[in-house]
C-alpha cells in the first residue's frame, strides 16, 4: 500500500483519533485517559487542532490551537498521586509511532515523531518538576 503524508487537518483527525483508540484501550494508559476525558468528541476535536496547529505552524489555519496542556498534565498528575511516569510517556510515544506509521508517511510525518518525542520528554520533566514545587 501506497501511504501518502500527513496533509491536512482530515489527516491529522485521522491520526489522532485513530491513536487514542490504541491509548484507551491501552490497560496502563487508558484508565488515565478514560477516567479524565469527559467529552471524547470534543477532545478529539481539541487534539487534532494542537496537532495541526503544531505540524502546519506556516499556514493560515481554520482551527488555531490555544491551550496549556502542559497545566492540563500536571493536574492529571496531581489528581492521580504523581504516579505518572516515563514508562506511561514511552507507551504514548510508542504508540504514536505506530499509528504514524500505520497510516502516512513522509516528510511531515517523520516531523510529527520528532514532535511528539521532544513534547513527551519535555511533559515529563514539567511534570516532576511540579512535583518539587507542590512539596
Amino acid at each position: 500500500m501506497n501511504k501518502k503524508d500527513i496533509e491536512t487537518r482530515d489527516d491529522v483527525f485521522l491520526l489522532v483519533s485513530n491513536f487514542y483508540k490504541k491509548v484507551r484501550a491501552d490497560e496502563t494508559l487508558g484508565p488515565f485517559f478514560n477516567e479524565t476525558i469527559k467529552d471524547w468528541d470534543a477532545h478529539l476535536q481539541r487534539l487534532t487542532s494542537f496537532w495541526e496547529t503544531s505540524l502546519f505552524m506556516t499556514k493560515k489555519l481554520e482551527h488555531k490551537y490555544y491551550g496549556n496542556p502542559l497545566q492540563a498534565h500536571v493536574e492529571v498528575d496531581q489528581t492521580y498521586n504523581n504516579n505518572i511516569t516515563e514508562i506511561h510517556f514511552g507507551i504514548w510515544l510508542n504508540l504514536w509511532y505506530q499509528t504514524l506509521e500505520e497510516l502516512f508517511e513522509g516528510e511531515v510525518t517523520e516531523n510529527a515523531k520528532r514532535r511528539a518525542r521532544k513534547m513527551g520528554t519535555f511533559m515529563y520533566l514539567k511534570i516532576f518538576e511540579a512535583r518539587q514545587k507542590s512539596q
